[in-house]
């Protein structure tokens, strides 16, 4: 009798970069078939300081703008997913947009469905501009609840 395996899940993790798309594409090529693939994209908030202000200035959009500055980011990051999903010819992964910090976000989604592992690129940001700038790959490879793939951008 052979010994039952546990379901593959791979989270693909994109910001519709070229990047990504390689690092996803070349993630793929190095595992197992998955069971269930879910492709994630992860838009930054809005700022509810640009609605309230910061206490010493009043804001400078009115709650309206804001919706529709959400909404267009909404709408632009599922056209990510739906290019992303197209373009890799993943016709039955399901997507997820979440917003938020993408290290975090990326974290509690692998740790939510549980992934098997998790599929993202890295720019390779070194010394000042990786201190400033910070690095979602290096947060998700240290945080994460499955094995990371990462991909560093070619030369």
């Amino acid at each position: 009798m052979s010994p039952t395996r546990e379901p593959i899940t791979v989270l693909l993790c994109t910001d519709g970069s070229d990047l990504a798309l390689t690092a996803i594409r070349q993630g793929l090529d190095l595992l197992a078939a998955p069971d269930r693939t879910v492709v994630l994209t992860v838009a930054s908030p809005v700022d509810p300081t640009l609605v309230t202000g910061t206490g010493f200035a009043g804001g400078v959009m009115t709650f309206e703008e804001k919706n529709d500055l959400v909404e267009a980011q909404r709408e632009a990051a599922r056209a990510t997913l739906d290019e992303t999903v197209s373009a890799l010819g993943l016709a039955d992964a399901e997507t997820r947009l979440e917003f938020g910090d993408a290290g975090h976000i990326i974290c509690q989604v692998a740790e939510e469905l549980p992934a098997s592992v998790v599929v993202l690129g890295t720019h390779g940001r070194s010394g000042i501009r990786r201190a400033v700038m910070g690095s979602t790959s290096d947060h998700v490879v240290r945080h994460a609840v499955c094995p990371v793939l990462v991909q560093q951008q070619p030369d």
